[in-house]
């Protein structure tokens, strides 16, 4: 298995390149960067009054960074709906590596004490691109993303990469814009421009003050309803918009 080295990583990811495989077996990866590419707007998450129902009931308990090597191994599963998939062992290892360094992160929904759905990707200054998710009951994965949405939003970032569109992303408020529009955002969410990035320093090279962390700290000021606590403080957070 060949290795991926993940300050290579981490640079790619600053010019909008991320890795692939063939299949879940593959030894190899290959680098891509599409013409088109999906964002979703933080400020514009659809938040359906269906979904909100689901984030205010006590159905799922979400979490970060507790089961990050679990999600990815889910995302990596071989489903019916999804005979292979792109992560094969060597991208596994390279995104454990960057979570130990604090570069990659996850968000993991819960069913009474069981690991349901959740989502993984990596944040780098003010951006975060999402990798991948996986859901095991209904709506476990839109949980995910909306608590995800609204902890990049308090913590003040600027760019949620999605990869590439998707009718399930699309219905949440994810778009498409080109390459050179990618760029821009990409370059304003990550700071560029303010000066060279030292061989052997990608991880601190970009200066954000976007904090992954922030809203674990908020959620016992805002919160003025009862309920689990998690879900009216997401659901608060994001508004009800359709």
């Amino acid at each position: 298995m060949k290795m991926i080295d993940p300050e290579l990583l981490l640079r790619a990811y600053s010019i909008g390149v991320f890795p692939m495989a063939d299949s879940r077996g593959a030894d190899d990866v290959y680098w891509v960067e599409p013409k088109k590419r999906g964002i979703l707007p933080l400020d514009s998450f659809r938040l359906s009054r269906s979904l909100a129902k689901v984030l205010k009931s006590d159905r799922f308990t979400v979490t970060a960074d507790t089961a990050f090597a679990d999600v990815v191994s889910h995302c990596a599963e071989r489903t019916s709906d999804r005979p292979d998939t792109w992560i094969n062992p060597a991208i596994e290892t390279a995104y454990a590596d960057l979570h130990r360094r604090g570069h990659a992160h996850s968000i993991e929904t819960w069913q009474n004490g069981e690991l349901v759905g959740g989502l993984y990707g990596v944040r780098l200054g003010g951006a975060f691109f999402g990798e991948s998710m996986f859901s095991r009951e209904s709506n476990a994965s839109k949980v995910a993303l909306a608590h995800l949405v609204a902890r990049l939003k308090v913590g003040s970032f600027q760019l949620l990469d999605c990869q590439f569109i998707t009718d399930h992303l699309a219905s949440l408020g994810a778009i498409e814009v080109s390459r050179d529009i990618y760029v821009g955002l990409l370059d304003a969410a990550l700071g560029v421009g303010k000066g060279p990035v030292v061989p052997g320093e990608m991880a601190g090279a970009f200066s954000s003050p976007a904090d992954f962390f922030a809203l674990d700290g908020i959620e016992p000021v805002i919160r003025t309803v009862s309920g689990p606590i998690s879900g009216w403080t997401i659901a608060q957070l994001l508004g009800q918009t359709s």
